[in-house]
């Protein structure tokens, strides 16, 4: 016998998690956790945790894949085999060799690799906890990492992801939003130079809804984006006191 479908939108108006549709879930950050990388940084969105470390400029190795003119960025996106209730291969899947290489575009977007000709800057995404969302938390992640590991950057990108459930655009979607919506938009929003850098669907909005989530979701990047430089600005203030 089939699931039922849960109720995502209660008769209140309420998402399940008892959050309005243009709230956010509860957001910590934290970065230079990490002692042996450049730059670390662990972000939470609600139950969704992740770990991002960032190594170099370095040497890249092989060397035959390094450029003349410009750093290579490597990403690589990996879920913890317990960041699922359902069992996981440690072994990269399909899913997130594209997740890889769709955040390590958005990052080639906004990072100045030029700066560092014929070397590598490599960006390690460990998803510990998933609870939705766990692609936009890992940008996030990965452009505070590269920001505590020094990298010149046009922009720091926040990530965030709208979803269409029973009908209504409801921002940050967590699990089950994620799992029995109609809709799934992440969106990477470089702020304080108004570029999305990232720009997926999965499932399907009509044109006003599309607007619609496009702008919900600016919204709720620009606060995320606040929280970032809110917790670069912490680590660094407390580096000047000392």
């Amino acid at each position: 016998m089939s699931e039922s479908k849960p109720k995502l939108i209660r008769e209140d108006g309420l998402r399940v998690d008892g959050r309005k549709p243009d709230e956010l879930r509860p957001i910590r950050m934290e970065i230079g956790i990490l002692k042996n990388a450049n730059g670390s940084a662990l972000v939470e969105y609600g139950g969704t945790k992740v770990l991002a470390a960032v190594y170099g400029p370095r040497e890249v190795v092989p060397k035959a894949v390094q450029l003349p003119d410009r750093a290579v960025l490597r990403v690589r996106y990996h879920m913890a085999p317990f960041s699922t209730t359902e069992h996981k291969s440690p072994a990269p899947t399909r899913r997130e060799i594209e997740l890889s290489k769709v955040v390590r575009e958005a990052l080639e977007s906004v990072v100045f690799t030029e700066q560092f000709p014929r070397a590598s800057i490599d960006v390690f995404i460990e998803v510990i906890q998933a609870d939705g969302g766990t692609r936009t938390a890992g940008l996030t992640a990965a452009s505070l990492a590269l920001a505590d590991a020094g990298i010149p950057m046009k922009d720091l990108v926040a990530g965030v992801a709208v979803g269409k459930v029973e009908g209504v655009l409801v921002l940050d979607i967590n699990e089950l939003e994620d799992e029995y919506g109609e809709a799934d938009l992440p969106v990477g929003y470089a702020a304080g130079i108004g570029e999305i850098v990232l720009l997926q669907l999965n499932g399907v909005l009509t044109v006003e809804e599309f607007k619609k989530a496009i702008e919900l979701a600016k919204r709720g990047a620009e606060k995320v984006y606040a929280l970032m430089k809110e917790t670069l600005h912490k680590k660094y203030l407390s580096v000047l006191e000392s």
